[in-house]
C-alpha cells in the first residue's frame, strides 16, 4: 500500500476517533429555518419589514446556554431574560415566568427566533426563557412536549433564585411552537406526557397558554389540506409523527390540543397573523373552552406575514398583546 494511502487512512481514523469522543447530540441535518431566510421570502410581500433586534437593553439581564434537562449525555439548554430590578432586589415581589417555544415546523428552527419577544416581556417585568427542544430529526412526537414540561419544572425549581413566582408560569410559542405550547398546557397533570414527573415533586403545570399562530387540530380537513397532501412527500407534521394521517391517525389526534379541553384547562391567548391556515381548530377550541367558562382571547394582527414575531414593525404590538393578557391574569 502506498504511503499516501496509509496517511489518508490514519487521518480518517483520527477524525473518527475525535468525533466518537464528542458528547452525543442531534443527528446532522440541514436546519435552514433562519430569520434571514424567512426575511428574504417575506420582504417580497411585506416590504415594510425589518428583522427585529436581539440587542439586550440595560434594564434586562441575559443569561445564556443554561442546561435545563439532560437525557444521558444530551443537554438541552435555554436562554433567560430577567428584569434587572429582580437581580438588584428592587422588585417588591416575585415576577411571573414565561417559557417560549420556537417555530420551525417541528423539525427546524432556533430558540433565538423568540429572543426579541423574550426581551420585550422582560422589559415588561416578566422572566422569559427561550428554550432549545429536540426537533423531529432527533426525536419524534411527543418528545417535544416532554422537553417543554421539563423546562417549566426547571423554572419552577429555580424560582426562588431567579425571583420567579412558581404559581404563575405561562407557556407560549409561535407556529409549531404555539401548537406544542398549547398541547403542553392542555395536558397539565397527564403523566404520559411527563415521564420525569415520577422523579420530582415539582409540578410542570402551566397557568396560562400563549398560542401564536399555532394549529389546534391536526385532524381537521383544513389542516390536512396543507399537512397531508398525497403524492407531495412527507409534510412537516408527517415527519414529526413518522407517518401520514392514514398511517398514524392516532398520533395526529393525540397531538391536537383541542381534544384535551376540560374544566381545569388554563386560559389561552390566540395571537394570530393574517394567514388563516395557521388558525385551524382555534374557533372550535374557543367554543369548547366557553362551555367550561375558561377565559380565551383572540387577537389578529392585520396585514401580517405568518412569522410576524421576527420583524418590526410587528414585534412591539404583538408583545403588547401578550403583556396585556399576562397582566390580566397574573397581575390583576
Amino acid at each position: 500500500m502506498k504511503l499516501t494511502n496509509l496517511i489518508v487512512i490514519a487521518l480518517s481514523l483520527g477524525v473518527l476517533a475525535a468525533c466518537s469522543s464528542l458528547p452525543p447530540g442531534p443527528p446532522p441535518y440541514e436546519n435552514t429555518y433562519t430569520v434571514e431566510n424567512r426575511f428574504a421570502g417575506d420582504v417580497k410581500s411585506f416590504p415594510e419589514i425589518t428583522i427585529a433586534s436581539t440587542s439586550v437593553p440595560g434594564d434586562v439581564i441575559e443569561k445564556k446556554n443554561i442546561t435545563y434537562v439532560t437525557y444521558g449525555k444530551r443537554e438541552l439548554q435555554l436562554d433567560l431574560y430577567i428584569p434587572k430590578k429582580l437581580t438588584e432586589g428592587a422588585a417588591s415581589k416575585p415576577a411571573p415566568g414565561v417559557i417560549l417555544v420556537h417555530c420551525g415546523g417541528w423539525r427546524s428552527g432556533f430558540r433565538t427566533h423568540l429572543t426579541p419577544m423574550a426581551i420585550e416581556l422582560a422589559k415588561a417585568g416578566y422572566v422569559a426563557a427561550t428554550i432549545l427542544y429536540r426537533l423531529a430529526p432527533e426525536a419524534q412526537y411527543p418528545a417535544q412536549v416532554y422537553d417543554v414540561k421539563a423546562a417549566i419544572r426547571w423554572l419552577r425549581t429555580n424560582a426562588a433564585e431567579l425571583g420567579v413566582d412558581p404559581a404563575k408560569i405561562a407557556v407560549g410559542g409561535s407556529s409549531a411552537g404555539g401548537q406544542i405550547a398549547s398541547l403542553t398546557g392542555m395536558t397539565n397533570g397527564l403523566l404520559r406526557f411527563d415521564p420525569q414527573a415520577k422523579e420530582s415533586n415539582v409540578s410542570s403545570d402551566a397557568q396560562l397558554i400563549l398560542n401564536i399562530d399555532g394549529l389546534s387540530d391536526f385532524t381537521s380537513v383544513e389542516a390536512r389540506k396543507h399537512e397531508d397532501v398525497p403524492g407531495v412527500g412527507r409534510s412537516s407534521a408527517g415527519a414529526w409523527f413518522g407517518g401520514s394521517y392514514a398511517e398514524k391517525r392516532d398520533l395526529w389526534h393525540d397531538a391536537s390540543p383541542t381534544y384535551y379541553v376540560g374544566e381545569t384547562s388554563p386560559p389561552i391567548l390566540y395571537l394570530n397573523s393574517a394567514q388563516e391556515r395557521f388558525h385551524v381548530g382555534r374557533d372550535e377550541m374557543v367554543k369548547k373552552m366557553a362551555i367550561y367558562g375558561i377565559p380565551t382571547k383572540v387577537v389578529t394582527l392585520p396585514n401580517t406575514p405568518h412569522t410576524f414575531w421576527l420583524y418590526d414593525p410587528y414585534l412591539k404590538p404583538a408583545a403588547a398583546v401578550v403583556e396585556e393578557f399576562l397582566n390580566e391574569h397574573f397581575k390583576p
